[in-house]
């Protein structure tokens, strides 16, 4: 089994003390809102081509590297949220202030917005846009449940962080 697969593979981690959990419908939503806004943003920007409008305003030349770039950051944060989670068990399960999570408590969920924020980029999609607001308050949900299961299982050290870290975004000027 190649390092990736171990990372994703979730009956490996099901029993681990060191993590907190998920939501019970956090996959299956995530899953779901990345089909309609895929079918969304393909239908919009390939066929109807009813609301990318704002794309004729600003070049694709701007807009691929742009684009690119964004979806580069995603992965940065995505794969190495993932990485610090779940690449390795914890002996003394403790919250994560490590690497990414010293920028944002939630690196792989602003990965996955990110990579919507990306795609966005290429074609200005406002009903994809439109989408895309649905999904961040989707994520802000995920975040927030989250965020009550590491408050009840470490506590204190877990609000002090809330208080340190943003959720979502970073406050490069902070520190």
């Amino acid at each position: 089994m190649s390092q990736q697969e171990k990372i994703f593979d979730r009956e490996r981690h099901a029993h681990r003390d060191d993590l907190a959990g998920e939501h019970k419908i956090g996959d299956l939503g995530q899953l779901i809102f990345l089909l309609i806004f895929l079918g969304v943003w393909i239908t919009d920007t390939s066929f109807l081509r009813f609301s990318i409008i704002l794309a004729n305003s600003i070049s694709l030349i701007i807009r691929i590297p742009v684009g690119i770039g964004i979806l580069l950051i995603a992965g940065w944060l995505a794969r190495s949220g993932l990485r610090i989670v779940f690449g390795e068990v914890r002996q003394e399960p403790g919250v994560i202030r490590d690497g990414v999570f010293s920028i944002v408590r939630h690196p792989i969920y602003l990965g996955a917005i990110l990579v919507y924020l990306g795609l966005l980029v290429f074609s200005f999609s406002i009903a994809a846009a439109i989408i895309w607001v649905v999904i961040i308050g989707f994520y802000t949900f995920l975040c927030r449940h989250e965020e009550r299961l590491l408050t009840a299982k470490f506590g204190n050290d877990y609000t002090t962080y809330m208080c340190e870290v943003p959720m979502l975004l970073p406050w490069f000027w902070k520190k």
